[in-house]
């Protein structure tokens, strides 16, 4: 008998070997279990898997976010302009009357404003309020009042979401001042200009931005 049919023949008991397995229905039950056990074991592999994927992502947006909130003006602060180091003022007799509050409705912002002296060329930042630039224009004044804070919850972080057209109010000790957004921008740390005087009257809000704080947010509004 040649080779051919010797394999023809095996391959017919194995046949019939699996149905009459299948027919015994201890031997079918049995036949079930194992491949339901199987099937665990590679579900169980892939979740591991997957889990210690996911704790990686979970690591790494650690990092990221624990950067972000080194790399601030804490650790740049707001350099100001040069040009406002050398501006006349002509006020600078009469009683100034600085922001204390300012509100983005759309935003939820609601944040108390504090005056921010200027110390070796750059103005303090405040870890728990926003900040107005002393040297920029106050409320009254016909020139760019410029306020800032850390782009952080409970401060500026909202700002990332401005549109044109959104309403800001800044309030003084007696009265309160409307502004409508008209420009949003990137710059970076070094372009101070965007903060610098303006023959113009205009709000200037300024906070950090970009990959690990790499930029500034400027946003800019007009008095309404």
């Amino acid at each position: 008998m040649s080779a051919s049919v010797h394999k023809i023949k095996d391959h017919h008991k194995q046949s019939v070997t699996l149905k009459e397995l299948l027919k015994d229905e201890k031997k079918r039950v049995r036949l079930y279990f194992l491949l339901s056990g199987v099937l665990l074991v590679i579900l169980g592999l892939l979740l591991s898997k997957s889990h210690k994927n996911i704790e990686t992502n979970q690591n790494k947006t650690v990092i990221i976010t624990s950067t972000l909130d080194i790399d601030t003006f804490a650790q740049e602060p707001v350099k100001i302009d040069k040009a406002l180091t050398t501006i006349d003022k002509q006020n600078d007799q009469k009683a100034k009357n600085p922001p204390v509050r300012l509100t983005i409705p759309a935003l939820q912002i609601d944040l108390p404003v504090k005056e921010a002296k200027v110390v070796k060329g750059y103005w303090e930042v405040f870890p728990d309020s926003a900040a107005f630039g002393l040297g920029s224009s106050y409320p009254d004044e016909v020139g760019n009042e410029v306020i800032f804070a850390h782009a952080r919850d409970g401060l500026f972080a909202p700002l990332r979401n401005a549109k044109v057209g959104q309403n800001i109010t800044v309030f003084t000790k007696d009265k309160w001042y409307s502004y409508k957004i008209n420009a949003i921008k990137e710059v970076l740390p070094n372009q101070t200009d965007v903060i610098g005087p303006s023959k113009d009257t205009v709000l200037t809000l300024y906070t950090c931005s970009g990959f690990s704080d790499s930029k500034r947010l400027i946003v800019t509004a007009q008095r309404i």
